[in-house]
């Protein structure tokens, strides 16, 4: 039986991993994926102070790591069940039965989809996978496309795809329906879209950035918002017009926009063609946390944190003795806070509490420091689910 094993070969999994063994335990690491690394490998942005964010290199820092430490990395490993035991875990995967005594789920996240008239074509397809494409399979996604779903997300993504030689004609909101109600809404894009405003040079954004917290100027802004969208990094971003349709025989040709109101309602008489070869949708994150729900964690919807979340506290312990959780499965976060909360869980893990004490406060530190945060009160939502845990204990 093992001490640890580890599902999830991200920042957080490899991260608590290398933590774990520091302190000797015996650490096995799982991902479905064929190399570690997870959402890392695809990442590619430059920060704010000017230097590059480079997630191929920060996952061969990580592996550098473990590797030294002698920790064993088990790639196109599904894992499909968990089972509590008296003295710890099976977990069932596609290879064979492992027994821990101890259980770290670092799953990340997913994406939502926002159907769109015409998305079974294609040509079509997630924000997230376009990334992986481009940046980890080195694969052109298209000749021209354009985005739909305005978001921190599918904005870092965008410039990742523009550096990488690829045309984007823009980006645009989903057409408004039951599911991308509130991706398709002006107002509630614009609050979102202030919040990363310090990537733009705009001053239309720059000065709605400032005024954020006024409802008033947040309604003006949409009002006024140009016709011709806000350039970020040389393209357009319109937050009233939406995507309607995506047009085409055997592949994506085309996609059909149309001008909408402050409240997201299509105009009639405004439908324009956009001829394009490739369209991305960007429908947000949500924390992919089946795992810990067949295990039997218990779990508490934070919006703040992007929707469904096993209920943990600041050590990334569950209610269920031996579970850990840690990264974005706990909470929408950057790849930077998700390795950060590795650290301690790791630390948690070995019953090291001096360091895990340390590296509660480093996760603190570096959530402070973020450029960029997905939920403007992630805050709010930390409390709400440890909280919730302390309701469990």
């Amino acid at each position: 039986m093992l001490d640890v094993v580890i599902i999830g070969a991200g920042p957080a999994g490899l991260s608590a991993a290398i933590a774990c063994r520091e302190s000797n335990l015996d650490v096995l690491v799982i991902d479905e994926f064929p190399k570690p690394g997870g959402r890392l490998l695809g990442q590619l942005h430059q920060e704010p102070t000017g230097e590059w964010w480079n997630g191929i290199k920060e996952t061969e820092a990580l592996l550098n790591k473990a590797n030294a430490l002698n920790t064993k990395i088990k790639c196109g490993v599904s894992c499909h069940h968990i089972e509590k035991t008296d003295d710890g875990y099976i977990i069932h995967t596609n290879t064979a039965l492992i027994k821990t005594k101890k259980l770290l789920i670092a799953t990340g996240a997913a994406e939502t989809a926002a159907p769109i008239p015409g998305w079974t074509l294609p040509g079509v397809m997630s924000i997230g996978a376009a990334q992986v494409m481009t940046n980890v399979h080195r694969v052109q996604v298209g000749k021209r496309g354009i985005v739909v779903g305005v978001n921190v997300l599918s904005a870092a993504i965008a410039r990742e795809l523009q550096i990488a030689g690829i045309d984007l004609h823009s980006m645009a909101l989903p057409v408004k329906n039951t599911v991308t109600k509130d991706h398709a809404h002006p107002g509630k894009v614009m609050d979102g879209l202030v919040r990363i405003a310090h990537l733009a040079p705009s001053a239309f954004l720059r000065f709605g950035s400032k005024f954020a917290q006024s409802a008033k100027v947040r309604e003006m802004a949409v009002k006024l918002y140009p016709s011709g969208g806000v350039k970020m990094w040389g393209m357009p971003i319109h937050i009233r017009k939406a995507i309607t349709k995506i047009n085409g025989t055997n592949q994506v040709e085309s996609v059909t926009m149309s001008n909408v109101t402050p409240e997201g309602d299509i105009i009639p008489g405004t439908e324009e063609i956009i001829k394009v070869d490739f369209v991305c949708i960007a429908g947000g994150l949500y924390p992919l946390s089946e795992l810990a729900s067949v295990a039997g964690c218990p779990f508490r919807h934070i919006e703040e944190l992007g929707g469904h979340v096993p209920v943990h506290n600041e050590r990334m312990e569950t209610p269920l003795e031996g579970l850990y959780v840690a990264g974005n499965i706990t909470g929408i976060e950057s790849a930077k806070v998700a390795r950060a909360q590795g650290i301690v869980a790791g630390y948690t893990i070995a019953g090291d509490v001096a360091k895990a004490e340390s590296a509660m406060q480093d996760v603190k530190a570096i959530r402070e420091a973020a450029s960029i945060q997905f939920h403007p009160q992630i805050k709010a939502g930390r409390a709400k689910i440890h909280r919730a845990f302390q309701e469990y204990v």
